[in-house]
């Protein structure tokens, strides 16, 4: 029996859009960067990209549980001395939250030249309107969310 690989033929990409409304920020990652890599497809192939863009919308309203909205911080640096910048995610959440989300699924995909192919199919807009309704997008309902408020749980 043979590996499969996939050849950039047989690749179909998708385009899914996720609602980022009341869910933990973990959780909304680790299934858009699956979305991203293509681990949903029987086709996936660690080395190539054979995964789906991905719109998330109301990024403004994803849940981050815990103490981790005054405790969390984000580190950059500008490369000089005393250039550190450090952000706790309170305030972060309210100027950029589109970062937020791309900095937690950037983090889930390879590091590597593949990784920065793959996050560019990742679409995040703060209110609940997006600009790609000509692609067609599928409404995709999130498997690992507990405790969703529209099944009474």
């Amino acid at each position: 029996m043979r590996t499969y690989t996939a050849k950039p033929a047989d690749i179909k990409r998708e385009w899914h859009v996720v609602d980022a409304d009341g869910v933990p920020l973990g959780r909304l990652a680790s299934e858009v960067a699956q979305l991203i890599r293509g681990k949903h497809k029987p086709i996936f192939t660690p080395h190539m990209d054979t995964g789906d863009f991905v719109v998330v919308v109301n990024a403004d309203k994803v849940k981050l549980t815990g103490k981790k909205l005054e405790q969390k911080k984000h580190f950059s640096h500008s490369g000089y001395p005393g250039g550190v910048k450090l952000i706790t995610y309170d305030v972060l959440m309210k100027k950029k939250p589109a970062f937020v989300i791309r900095k937690a699924v950037k983090g889930m995909l390879p590091h590597n030249k593949l990784g920065r192919v793959m996050i560019k199919k990742l679409k995040v807009y703060v209110g609940p309107n997006h600009n790609h309704e000509a692609q067609k997008p599928k409404v995709y309902k999130l498997k690992y969310v507990k405790g969703d408020i529209s099944d009474g749980q």
